[in-house]
């Protein structure tokens, strides 16, 4: 992971090897916390497998945190659904 961003509050986070299928549901699991004013991501280009994924927040509350905040809780639902599966 890169971050580009001089601003503690709007920052693009550079995911390498890493597809729509993380883009969009971690856009919508930090998009879930109220301090986020903005989530968004695009792909650079379809020969690159790397997505920018861009986070910010109200106040002053890092966009560092709702970034970890919405991995941690990506990782309890898929954890939850393979369990179920199982």
């Amino acid at each position: 992971i890169q971050v580009d961003g001089t601003d503690g509050n709007c920052v693009t986070f550079v995911l390498h090897d890493e597809d729509h299928t993380l883009g969009n549901s971690l856009r919508y699991m930090v998009m879930k916390n109220p301090d986020v004013e903005f989530c968004g991501y695009c792909i650079t280009h379809p020969s690159e497998s790397k997505i920018n994924f861009r986070i910010q927040t109200r106040g002053a509350l890092p966009a560092v945190e709702p970034f970890r905040k919405g991995l941690n809780d990506l990782m309890a639902v898929c954890q939850h659904v393979l369990s179920t599966f199982e």
